[in-house]
This record gives structure tokens, C-alpha cells and sequence, in this order.
């Protein structure tokens, strides 16, 4: 928008300035001639074309030099038009997103959407390698994530686009970016997915993210491989902020060790649901959308919420997030889709549907606001958890390579 009203502002002076120019010269010629400036002064023979001059220049004056403005306005870029395309990378899962994408295609004045989704071996980590690869000529125009850690990734390297954000006052803390490039849409839990035929005794059920290394469930228990997606950001706030007085971040290398050597894993979430669902293990730790999946098929498993106890961190919620590119090709509809996904009526959509998402949206059905008594939830600050990604993620590969 700055870059736009820079151009228009230019723009605007210089045809001014022509315009007053080419005025004061017509109106100096007929004044002259008026006059009887020797210079100007009309012989038979010269009568005729000289009228023709002044009166083709008095017409290019009054309507052709301000046509010829207009285009010349309209070829530079300073003339907004209308963008008939918008180009999305979207890790969220194509199930879900894809109606809400084809939804803002028919309101009025919606663009044609290009959509380039995930896939579920890589996640979101694949569109964002893809979007570092492409900063030096941008195809993307905007980023719509399944997680927000990777998001903060391209905050941190300058490629998103800060903007005002169309949200409430009372928005949750830490489900925005600081600076305004990225907003939550939705949000996620991480849970435990039990097979109730595979343990039976209610009592028995794991209640805690870190019985992933417990030799009780070797190989009974699964994650899915944390080098993406909101497994990595999980281990990310792990590594960050520990999990309440139970467990400290000091001891997180150590646990992720005993998690390699005692859990099986899997090459993503849907798989880790899939796997308790046809009871290939008895638990795994996975999201409410992968699991909600499995309970509507009608396979025999329980969520359960975990670390809930008085001294536990309480249950991660990762939230989804949109980002306008700030170099995208198509900026006017990348800002129309941008307003059109951080709605209050678009996120509504995710939670009250399979995808199985709590909202942001204060007041909101599901909000994590109304879900404060019924569920402990961790505090985190997605942002600074990121400040840690690169040397976790090195780590990370050689514990999982």
C-alpha cells in the first residue's frame, strides 16, 4: 500500500504539472494572436492553418491529454486493477481447506484461487522450503499454515507482509504475530489417541505426553517423526518451556532419546491415528482433527487430554495461521483472501466441521476462552519457542534421521 500511494503521489504531481504547462502555452499563443503580436499576426494564407493548430491543441487541452494521463497512469502501476488470481500454499489438510478456498471463488469480487498443497510425509516444512527458494521472484501471494512455527520462520527472514489484521481487542495472547505478518486461524490440540480394546482399564490409560518413553508402552506407543508439522513445533515447546514442574526443558534430549528407542514412528499424525484406530498399538500421540477422523469412523478409541494435572503444563494447542507474502504477485487479492480466511465466519467453518478445530474468535462456539475450565492448557510464546528451531532441528535429525 505504501509502494502504491509512493507511485500515485509521483503521479499525480507530474500530470498536474504537464497539464498547467501545456494550459499556459495554448492560452499564451491565442493571447499573442488576440493581440496582434506581429509574430502572430494572420495572413490569408496562413489564417486557416494556424486556427487549426491552436484549436487541435485547446481539444488535445480538454480531452485527449487527460485520456492519454489516465493510460499513462493505468501502464505504470499507479491505477489499482482488479487481480483475477490469487496464488495459496496451504499445509492444511486439502479436505478442509479446499471448500473454504472454492467458497471465497464465488462471493463477488472473489479471484480465481491457485491452490499448492502439502504433502503428508513433509508437511508444511515442504511449502516453506519451496517459499525460501522463491524469495528472489515470489509465485506464492499467501501461506496458509497448519502450524504457526514455521510461519514465524519467514516473519524472521522478512518474507510476510505486515498488516492490520481485522480481530477483536480481546484476541488470545500469543495466536498473532508481533509485528502483524501472521495470524491464527483455528487452532488444534495435541491429545492421546486409545484403543479401548487394546487397554481396557480406564485407570490404565496413558495421561501424559511423556509416557511416550515409558518402557511400559515399548513399542505400544507412537508419534509420528518430528522433523514437521505440529510434531515438530510439539517438541520445539518441549525443548523451550519443559512441561510444568514435571518435567523440565534441561531434561528434553535425554527424553527425546527414550522416545526414539521406545515408541514406534510414524511418518505423520493421520498415520499415528490410523495405527491406534486398527489397534496396530494401544496409543499414540497425535491432533484432534486426525483423531476426531477415526472416532467418526467408528473404530473403537477415546481421546484423552493430556497432562492435566496440578503440577502438568497442561495440553498444547497449535494454532493454524494465515501470511500475506509481502513480494506475492497478486497483493489487492491476496489482502481480500487474507480478510476473507481470519473471519470469524470462516473459522467457524473449522471448528463446527470434522476438522475438529477450537477457535480463536472470542465468543466464538469452542473458543479456547470457553474451554478454559474444562481443559488445562499450556502458555507458550510461539515466538520466542522458534528462536531455538535451527539447532533443535539439526538434533532432531540425528536423534531421527
Amino acid at each position: 500500500m505504501v509502494e502504491f500511494s509512493e507511485k500515485f503521489a509521483f503521479s499525480k504531481i507530474f500530470t498536474s504539472k504537464l497539464v498547467r504547462a501545456v494550459d499556459r502555452s495554448l492560452r499564451m499563443v491565442q493571447k499573442r494572436i488576440i493581440c496582434g503580436d506581429p509574430c502572430f499576426e494572420l495572413s490569408t494564407e496562413k489564417d486557416v492553418s494556424i486556427l487549426w493548430i491552436v484549436s487541435i491543441g485547446e481539444c488535445m487541452r480538454v480531452v485527449w491529454l487527460p485520456f492519454f494521463l489516465v493510460c499513462f497512469m493505468s501502464f505504470s502501476g499507479c491505477v489499482p486493477r482488479q487481480e483475477h488470481e490469487v496464488v495459496v500454499y496451504c499445509s492444511t489438510d486439502r479436505e478442509y481447506a479446499t471448500p473454504i478456498l472454492n467458497a471465497f471463488e464465488r462471493i463477488d469480487g472473489g479471484a480465481s484461487v491457485a491452490g499448492q498443497f502439502d504433502v503428508e510425509s513433509s508437511k508444511t516444512l515442504g511449502l516453506v522450503t519451496r517459499l525460501f527458494q522463491e524469495r528472489e521472484k515470489t509465485r506464492c501471494d499467501l501461506f496458509w499454515s497448519g502450524e504457526v512455527l514455521h510461519t514465524i520462520r519467514l516473519q524472521r527472514a522478512g518474507l510476510l507482509k505486515q498488516r492490520n489484521w481485522k480481530l477483536p481487542k480481546d484476541w488470545p495472547t500469543g495466536f498473532a504475530a508481533s509485528d502483524g505478518s501472521w495470524v491464527g486461524l483455528g487452532a488444534r490440540a495435541r491429545v492421546l489417541l486409545v484403543n479401548r480394546t487394546k487397554t481396557i482399564d480406564k485407570s490404565l490409560w496413558p495421561k501424559s505426553v511423556l509416557e511416550l518413553a515409558d518402557p511400559r508402552w515399548k513399542n505400544q506407543c507412537a508419534m509420528a517423526k518430528p522433523l514437521y508439522g505440529t510434531t515438530a513445533t510439539h517438541m520445539a515447546v518441549l525443548a523451550h518451556h519443559g512441561l510444568g514442574k514435571s518435567f523440565e526443558a534441561k531434561k528434553f534430549d535425554e527424553w527425546l532419546i527414550s522416545v526414539r528407542d521406545n515408541a514406534v514412528i510414524l511418518s505423520g499424525n493421520k498415520q499415528v491415528a490410523q495405527a491406534v484406530a486398527s489397534g496396530e498399538i494401544a496409543w499414540g500421540l497425535t491432533d484432534t482433527d486426525d483423531a476426531q477422523v477415526e472416532i467418526a469412523n467408528g473404530h473403537p478409541v477415546s481421546i484423552v487430554m493430556p497432562d492435566q494435572g496440578e503440577d502438568d503444563g497442561g495440553a498444547l494447542l497449535i494454532p493454524g495461521t494465515v501470511a500475506v507474502l509481502r513480494s506475492g504477485p497478486h497483493p489487492i487479492a491476496a489482502n481480500a483472501l487474507a480478510d476473507y480466511l481470519s473471519s470469524q465466519k470462516t473459522e467457524s467453518r473449522l471448528t463446527m466441521g470434522n476438522a475438529a478445530q477450537f477457535a480463536l474468535w472470542p465468543g466464538s462456539d469452542k473458543s479456547i476462552g470457553s474451554m478454559t475450565q474444562e481443559m488445562k492448557k499450556m502458555d507458550v510464546d510461539f515466538e520466542r519457542v522458534a528462536d531455538g528451531w535451527e539447532t533443535l532441528f539439526q538434533k532432531l535429525q540425528t536423534v531421527f534421521p
